[in-house]
């Protein structure tokens, strides 16, 4: 049925008879505690579900079954406060200055890339903000409900739109089902639900009714083929009650019945859009916090060299307005205008050959760059580490010796289990039984199988050897205690067994016990096994759970035990290996078991050292938690609040964090990190809401990508380098000669025209590939440390600059000043044009050699998009004087003496710069 817009408005906002339905108030976990009788009478429904009527009052009443979306910004809204942003605001005021006094040249450059700038920042944050559209994609289309057309009449079966569902609603899951709300169990028969997307936990968990619901105990967390452990319960337990399944899970094995408890807004899915998925992080990325620290520093410059140019020249020489368009042009000399194209550019560049060769795409462009500056890269375990999915690890007697007999009795059962008994999938670990041994090569035939249900916890199969007329052999598996209570046994040898599967189960192994045992064959076992039911069990109803265990499943002879690992990626062990050469440190943070996780760990040569379990955490502070988390690998039990708090707690100690998440359960740690990374196969949500998606769930395209960031990174880091070196040196030696000279040091128009050249030529770097030895480490922009170091560069090139000045002091004090001004014009000019070229090449090419010394393997040769750039550079500032462009700016040929002299400051120039860069490096 399809409601009027202004009816769904309606009823979207009211609450459920049972009132709020938030995971704060506790109120649906109190109605969850009720008995089932209990809660279909606060329901006001049945076991015959609802009638028509029924539903569609509560329909109109409480709206339709659909998650509500978050209102997202518009365009134009985010590009307005794009413009919040300190350097594109600081780069918005000069193009406006330079507009009012007649720039207008400089005022289209400045203002176009602002624009450029702002457009693709907000293209960028409106694709984020419509990421929950995402959580739709985890509904299912349609639910099978009972429903009634009269009060009393006959219920029957429908498949309606899941967007019809009410609470109240009786609805049947089956085998491959999405659970359509979240729902409370009336009937199972061997249900196991995999909610992974929702709470992260590797393996399906076994649902039954529970007609009066307590805490969750050990055995509702426990695998069924592990020994019970002692072990926290994750996420306050709610997920882990057997009774109750959630929107976004899917059924795995077995069939059930349910009632509706949550639908919309109120299931625990849709609450992770209210509480979860804050609009964005509360802290900047690395990238923002790098910029940011820098541009506020250019700012203050940018912001002080107007007035204390004006200030100088009133003060000194009497000049006034008429010098603003110059020390507007010093201030703009000073910026960094071609920033915003070359991190553009350089981004670009390495998020499409990622694109392209490693099929690793980049959403948001700067988080290219947090990947680059990434020390600290946090990860689940299954499908990351290990694959969802158990191989065989050893088979086992009663002593702990290697027993190969236990492993073909244990692959017997699971192949006459498949064979005879009709399950929906095939049971995970009796795959890894068939694959590890062979038992078509035995003479056995079957007789009949029992499967796997989750109240007996055994699997059952009877077979017959032709060469044994008359007898039968059961062979069973299952959970250690089902079976061990079942054999023939001394307390003493019963708890010395359980105590060593116990061993291997905190060694993070999953363990099952193999037991067998001769019976007399019985003439109706063919019938029976045609029957598909089980000869040597007495009667067994699922809807009587009192009745008795099998009787000839008694009296067993225990055969020993087999012991499942989870299966590794193939890539994962040189994966990390290749992360800790870059300086990566890797955190595991997983729902899974310690042991488990503690297991994968050292399978793949990582020390886990002590594992953290959430329940340790929630009693640390913040300060406590950075400590542990810094010395500690494996974090275990982990519930979304832990995983974002390990993530936000790594970033306040001033890493930079990656975190690779593929469920629901890690939405709020993909948005607490620095850079978010899911793979293609994540859920929707999840995938939309990450910075960059991987084609496949491997941790070598996390290396690729690493590398990728650290090279754009380092290019961008080069240019900001060189040309905040040269700009800063620039403007202090503009106004030392402003203090010193009687005319202008240099026109408007010539700054200008300098800056273009340089501009040009930067564009160079967009193309440069950095040097494997600068990739070795994280490429973070520190601000101070990088203040430093373009202080000391600026300083450098003003005490060239001064040189500069004295080889033209005799023009300067020559009997024609407007030739004295022309002449230091162009000297200057051709000076600062070529000791920019030396800046590009040499800040290069003198970091890599730096790098090599320790290898003793130098690379001196030119890079060439950067070599033919300076090159051009240079040319321009020797030619461009003396061509027809020279006069219109105000510039003239100069002597061979001048080509002379300047040749010998440049080499001291450049002979001072390679031991600056040098030490530094080293």
């Amino acid at each position: 049925m399809v409601l009027a817009p202004d009816t769904a408005a309606r009823g979207a906002g009211r609450q459920p008879p049972w009132g709020s339905a938030s995971p704060a108030d506790g109120t649906r976990h109190d109605l969850a505690a009720l008995t089932s009788l209990q809660v279909l009478r606060h329901l006001d429904t049945g076991p015959r579900g609802l009638t028509e009527a029924q539903a569609e009052e509560r329909l109109v009443r409480f709206g339709g079954h659909t998650i509500p979306e978050r209102r997202t910004e518009s365009w134009p809204r985010l590009f307005g406060r794009s413009l919040r942003d300190p350097f594109t605001a600081v780069l918005l005021c000069l193009g406006l200055v330079s507009a009012a006094v007649a720039a207008w040249g400089t005022a289209c450059v400045i203002l176009c890339l602002v624009v450029v700038s702002c457009a693709l920042r907000a293209s960028g944050e409106h694709r984020a903000d419509r990421s929950m559209a995402g959580l739709r994609e985890l509904v299912a289309a349609t639910a099978t409900v009972l429903r009634r057309a009269e009060p009393d009449g006959a219920p029957r079966l429908r498949d309606i739109p899941v967007g019809e569902l009410v609470p109240g609603d009786v609805i049947r899951i089956g085998p491959g089902d999405l659970v359509p709300a979240d729902v409370r169990l009336l009937r199972a028969s061997g249900l196991t639900v995999r909610q992974s997307a929702l709470t992260g936990e590797s393996t399906a968990v076994t649902k039954a009714p529970v007609d009066a619901p307590g805490p969750p105990t050990l055995s509702d967390l426990s695998d069924p083929f592990t020994p019970s452990v002692p072990s926290a319960p994750s996420y306050g337990g709610v997920f882990a009650q057997r009774h109750l399944c959630f929107q976004g899970s899917s059924v795995a094995t077995g069939s059930g019945t349910a009632v509706v408890l949550a639908t919309g807004a109120h299931t625990r899915l849709a609450s992770a859009s209210r509480g979860s998925l804050p609009p964005r992080p509360p802290a900047r990325s690395a990238f923002d916090r790098s910029v940011h620290g820098i541009s506020w520093v250019l700012i203050r410059f940018m912001l002080l060299t107007p007035p204390l140019v004006l200030m100088a020249d009133a003060a000194l020489r009497g000049r006034g307005v008429e010098t603003l368009p110059f020390a507007v042009a010093v201030a703009v000399g000073l910026t960094p205008e071609m920033l915003p194209v070359i991190v553009t550019a350089c981004l670009a560049r390495g998020a499409s050959l990622l694109a392209r060769t490693h099929q690793v795409i980049v959403k948001r462009l700067p988080a290219l760059h947090d990947l680059g500056a990434m020390d600290v890269l946090c990860l689940d375990k299954t499908g990351t580490l290990t694959q969802d999915r158990p191989v065989v690890h050893r088979a086992l007697d009663g002593e702990g010796r290697d027993d190969p007999g236990v492993l073909r009795w244990a692959a017997v059962n699971a192949w006459w289990t498949l064979q005879l008994a009709e399950l929906p999938a095939p049971d995970a670990l009796d795959e890894a039984l068939l694959d590890a041994a062979d038992p078509e090569d035995e003479q056995d035939d079957g007789v009949a199988a029992l499967p796997f249900d989750p109240v007996r916890r055994l699997a059952t199969v009877v077979v017959r050897h032709p060469r044994r007329l008359g007898v039968h052999t059961l062979v069973v598996k299952g959970a250690v205690e089902n079976v061990l209570e079942r054999c023939v046994l001394e307390e003493a040898e019963r708890a010395r067994l359980l105590s060593l599967a116990a061993r291997h189960a905190d060694d993070g192994l999953r363990v099952l016990a193999v037991a067998t045992a001769e019976r007399p064959a019985r003439a109706r076992a063919r019938a029976c096994a045609s029957a598909h039911s089980h000869p040597y069990t007495s009667a067994h109803t699922p809807d009587r759970p009192g009745d008795r265990a099998p009787a000839d499943e008694r009296g067993l002879t225990f055969r020993g035990f087999v012991t499942f690992r989870d299966a590794l990626v193939p890539t994962a062990a040189d994966a990390l290996e290749a992360l800790g050469a870059r300086g990566v440190s890797v955190k595991i943070l997983t729902g899974d078991h310690p042991g488990t996780a503690a297991r994968a760990c050292r399978d793949l040569g990582l020390d886990p050292g002590e594992v953290v379990a959430a329940d340790r955490m929630d009693a640390l502070s913040d300060a406590e938690l950075a400590e542990t988390v810094w010395r500690t690998t494996v974090f275990a039990r982990c519930a979304p609040e832990h995983k974002a708090r390990i993530a936000a707690v790594l970033r306040a100690d001033g890493h930079t964090v990656g975190f690779l998440g593929d469920g629901v359960n890690d939405l709020p740690a993909l948005r607490a990190a620095d850079v978010g990374i899911a793979p293609r196969d994540a859920v929707d949500v999840a995938r939309e809401s990450a910075d960059v998606v991987l084609a496949e769930k491997d941790l070598t395209a996390i290396e690729h990508a690493v590398t990728a960031g650290r090279r754009s990174s380092v290019t961008i880091a080069t240019y900001l380098r060189s040309t905040l070196s040269s700009n800063l040196g620039n403007v202090i030696a503009m106004l030392a000669a402003g203090l010193l000279l009687p005319f202008l040091p240099m026109l408007p128009a010539q700054v200008l025209a300098q800056n273009l050249c340089f501009d040009a030529a930067q564009l160079a770097f967009a193309y440069d590939r950095p040097h494997p030895d600068v990739l070795r480490r994280p490429t973070a922009l520190r601000p101070r440390a990088f203040l430093r170091v373009i202080t000391g560069f600026g300083a450098l090139n003003a005490v060239a600059d001064l040189a500069t000045f004295g080889i033209l002091a005799p023009a300067v004090n020559g009997p024609d000043g407007m030739d004295a001004a022309t002449v230091f014009h162009s000297g200057w000019f051709t000076e600062n044009l070529m000791t920019q070229a030396l800046v590009m090449l040499l800040l290069r090419i003198g970091r890599r050699t730096a790098e090599n010394r320790t290898t003793g393997h130098g690379d001196r040769r030119l890079p060439g998009p950067i070599g033919w750039a300076a090159t051009g550079l240079a040319a321009a500032g020797v030619l461009l004087p003396a061509s027809p462009l020279g006069p219109l700016l105000g510039l003239t040929a100069l002597p061979l003496l001048y080509y002379v002299l300047l040749g010998a400051v440049l080499a001291l120039y450049a002979g001072a710069l390679t031991a600056v860069v040098r030490r530094a490096a080293g």
